[in-house]
């Protein structure tokens, strides 16, 4: 490998005026031996226990996962926890993260390969071009930024209609494809999604208190700014109750990330041993109907179970397949075989704003 620290030296080389010296850099030694800040830890939440499993469920299985709770109820400090419980960065993955920073001019300056899974975290006013790449040059986008990372959309029906719906493709394919004048341009955008939004405009819908003076005409607007397409899209819903400052005060933690970090790596070791034949599927997210039939087959009694769910909640074909991913990741985190009632019955608790008909 040869570096240049300018470009008239860069030149210089290639002019073959001025030699540079190669130099030898050890990508898989570096990311081995490198320190890894893990940041915030779950330990430091209290209560908020459905929330810290749909985080567990959203890491072992690369699901996406949205917030639903008022103000100050922890979901930003929920999100910044998720990239200290996914699985450290393979050597691929770290070399994949560490491309589409230095082309856009985000690498740290000092380092050759980044070895912390990104999180990115852009305000609501992002253009679409600023999401998911675009503009003159073109350039990659947050979706791109994040990838093998988080992607935090905080305030979510914030976020302008079209700009949401630019998502539905990174969400589902893994790529950003554009169409420009000098030829198509693909950006490489496999990230794991949190959204978080208030139940309401004022944020206190269903707190406990009376507090809330939103009447339902505006609450359907407020929702109805994240489509239906977009949700069907986020495997796991999930409520996000403000804390009693009973709780707060105590010290009753939870686990801490490394705990569940060791979990979750254990659900995707198992995922990778049954997917070695597919070597393109990293996790279960990544399976398409033809895998779910193969490797999730539901037994008559879950098949039932979620034929109830699917008839109640009016749920589309893409919904119950999320359903089969997440009930299969669940049965991954318990090192079960089959998946089971128990196993589908959780997944369909996390969808909560179908349940609730906000959809």
């Amino acid at each position: 490998m040869v570096g240049a620290p300018t470009l008239a030296l860069l030149l210089g080389h290639l002019d073959g005026g001025l030699p540079l010296t190669p130099v030898r850099v050890d990508a898989a030694a570096m990311l081995a031996h490198a320190v890894l800040d893990r940041g915030p830890d779950l330990a430091e939440i209290h209560a908020q226990g459905a929330a810290r499993r749909a985080l567990e469920v959203a890491a072992a299985g690369g699901h996406n996962l949205l917030l639903v709770g008022p103000p100050g109820s922890g979901k930003t400090m929920l999100a910044r926890r998720l990239p200290g419980i996914l699985p450290p960065l393979s050597l691929d993955e770290a070399l994949a993260v560490t491309k589409v920073h230095s082309v856009t001019g985000r690498l740290p300056p000092g380092s050759a390969l980044l070895t912390r899974r990104p999180f990115r975290a852009p305000h609501h006013t992002v253009s679409d071009a600023g999401l998911v790449g675009g503009g003159t040059p073109p350039r990659p986008g947050e979706v791109s930024l994040a990838h093998h990372g988080v992607l935090f959309l905080d305030e979510l029906p914030e976020f302008r209609r079209h700009v949401l719906e630019v998502l539905r493709q990174p969400i589902e394919e893994g790529t950003v494809a554009l169409s420009r004048a000098g030829g198509p341009m693909c950006y490489p955008a496999r990230f794991v999604m949190v959204a978080a939004m208030n139940p309401c405009p004022c944020g206190h819908l269903g707190d406990g208190t009376d507090r809330c003076t939103c009447d339902p005409a505006r609450i359907a607007r407020y929702r109805g700014r994240v489509s239906g397409l977009l949700l069907d899209r986020i495997d796991l819903h999930v409520e996000v109750p403000a804390v009693p400052f009973k709780e707060l005060s105590g010290a009753g933690a939870g686990e801490a990330s490394a705990t569940v970090r060791a979990w979750v790596a254990s659900a995707r070791a198992r995922q990778r041993a049954r997917f070695t034949d597919e070597p393109w599927i990293r996790c279960n997210t990544d399976m398409g109907p033809a895998e779910l039939r193969r490797y999730a087959p539901p037994g008559h009694s879950v098949v039932t179970l979620l034929q109830r769910a699917v008839d109640r909640l009016w749920l589309s074909a893409r919904a119950y397949h999320r359903l089969l991913k997440v009930a299969r990741t669940i049965a991954d985190l318990e090192s079960a075989g089959p998946i089971g009632p128990a196993h589908a019955a959780e997944a369909i608790q996390y969808r909560t704003l179908d349940r609730t008909g906000v959809a």
